[in-house]
């Protein structure tokens, strides 16, 4: 479909606006805080999802177009002999580089080599003719010949059929492009700079090759039960095996988002170490923190008629480790009798996890203590709890750490992403403001009901947290100032102009 231009192209992967979360929040306020500009959504989705807009699309959203991974038109069966072994022959080296160490050139032959023939490439040449047959075998030969045929096949087929999507699929016209996560999305961006030479930008949450390794290696559907390294540097004699085929892929696809950015952002500190270990420039590096309104929820009158309420605000999916919370709640509730915890967000995406967790309160014989709310207004919540907790296994800088504590809730939560500098303070912060809560490790309930005993317990220590918590909120983590910076950003993309963004950087710090 055409479209009109946009003023940024906003590329997303399997978040806003089909999926609830911290994420989709933050894209729909962008959105929403930049009035001023126009904005085209490609929003990318797995094979079998059924898009149901759960966000209404701001008034100046001109377009939304949704990509399906792996979902690739028929097309022809084949090119006249000549033209088909030249296609293939160029297209093999630089997808043998998509698992070693690919660069944008490589993107680019591939780009290029498809471009003749690209309103009649599908599934059917790409995917299932004998060429691609004699391509895959090759492919085996030279980088897995010791790997099972049968999960490299399938495997070639996930990633490339990902890629050939991606490279098929319409691309909205915008004068500048703005991805919020490597891998696929990172690739289309890659794509954009490419055919366009608009200047792009990327924005991190989370580090997604860090996510995929989580994924890849808790997978049940890969069936090679090789011991697998989940380090960076691999030993010498180290034998690739298909779960490294796939992770090699997805952080050679965010080193080409990063060769195609001019700016590389994430939300703290922290994140960076892992871009620049992905193949990220320092020069590009730049941190832009989450903010919140910290007036709205500062204004939430707190009830202190209540038992003791803690809750874990997200969604109930693996990642966000509620069983452990659930095992928590049921070591806390052998001191605390008469504890009420909540389990605050939506049950739908992962329902079989979901189901395991409401099986696991049975069990433990908790139902009368723990309450699924399912997806509600949190703000009303916020009146009565007295502690937020998060036991994730994998998080960035999440908004409702920003949102309790400026309403005076400390939280108790697992060492991951920034939730630690969230809580705690960095080593910058100056003067120190105190400890927001507690930070304990991953999978721990002993830990987690320990810290939680400690703060309902202890009345001084909870309100010197309350205070110290809503205090760096306030201080650190300003809407404004989130705002400021990717207006000033997103200006100097569409004027070229990035010396001024840079300028505007200082100004802003010496006004303040």
């Amino acid at each position: 479909m055409q479209h009109k231009q946009a003023d940024i192209c906003l590329i997303l992967e399997g978040t806003y606006p089909f999926t609830m979360g911290g994420v989709s929040s933050w894209t729909h306020e962008l959105i929403t805080m930049q009035k001023h500009l126009t904005f085209a959504i490609v929003a990318l989705v797995s094979s079998d999802s059924k898009e149901k807009l759960l966000y209404k699309l701001p008034p100046n959203v001109i377009s939304l177009d949704v990509i399906r991974l792996q979902v690739l038109k028929a097309g022809t069966a084949s090119l006249p002999p000549a033209l088909e072994k030249k296609l293939f022959k160029q297209l093999e080296k630089p997808l043998l580089n998509l698992q070693a160490h690919a660069r944008l050139e490589d993107l680019k032959e591939i780009i290029s080599a498809i471009a003749p023939y690209k309103n009649k490439l599908g599934k059917n040449l790409l995917l299932n003719s004998q060429s691609a047959w004699n391509m895959l075998l090759h492919m085996y030969q030279i980088t897995m010949p010791r790997t099972p045929f049968l999960d490299y096949f399938w495997s070639w087929r996930g990633l490339f059929g990902g890629l050939f999507s991606i490279l098929l699929a319409p691309l909205p016209k915008a004068k500048s492009y703005h991805a919020l996560c490597t891998g696929y999305a990172g690739l289309l961006l890659a794509r954009a700079h490419i055919e366009t030479g608009k200047p792009c930008i990327v924005t991190e949450h989370g580090i997604y090759t860090n996510e995929r390794r989580i994924e890849i290696i808790t997978a049940d559907w890969l069936h090679d039960l090789s011991v697998f390294n989940l380090s960076v540097t691999r030993p010498i004699n180290h034998t690739r095996e298909i779960k490294d085929f796939w992770i090699d892929t997805f952080v050679n696809y965010s080193r080409l988002c990063y060769e195609s950015c001019s700016k590389i952002i994430t939300l703290y500190k922290g994140n960076q170490e892992f871009q620049l270990i992905d193949g990220a420039s320092q020069k590009k590096l730049k941190v832009i923190p989450n903010g919140i309104d910290s007036s709205r929820y500062n204004a939430i009158e707190r009830n202190a008629n209540h038992p003791p309420t803690v809750a874990l605000i997200g969604r109930v999916v693996s990642i966000k480790d509620i069983k452990t919370y659930i095992k928590a709640i049921a070591i806390l509730k052998e001191s605390m009798p008469k504890l009420l915890a909540l389990i605050i967000g939506p049950v739908e995406e992962e329902p079989e996890y979901a189901r395991e967790c409401i099986e696991l309160v049975e069990h433990l014989n908790l139902q009368e203590s723990l309450i699924f709310t399912g997806k509600v207004d949190i703000e009303p919540y916020l009146k009565v709890i007295d502690i937020n907790v998060l036991t994730s296994i994998s998080e960035a800088q999440p908004l409702v750490i920003l949102e309790a504590g400026a309403a005076g809730i400390p939280t108790v939560a697992t060492d991951v992403g920034a939730c630690r500098e969230m809580v705690m303070g960095d080593s910058e912060e100056y003067p120190y403001l105190g400890e927001g809560g507690a930070i304990v490790q991953l999978s721990n309930p002993k830990a987690i009901a320990g810290a939680l005993l400690k703060l309902l317990t202890d009345k001084g220590y909870y309100n010197k947290c309350s205070a110290s918590i809503k205090k760096r909120v306030q201080v650190y983590y300003s809407k404004e100032d989130q705002y400021w910076a990717y207006a000033n950003l997103y200006t100097g993309l569409i004027e070229g102009k990035d010396e001024y963004i840079e300028m505007q950087d200082l100004i802003i710090k010496e006004a303040a």
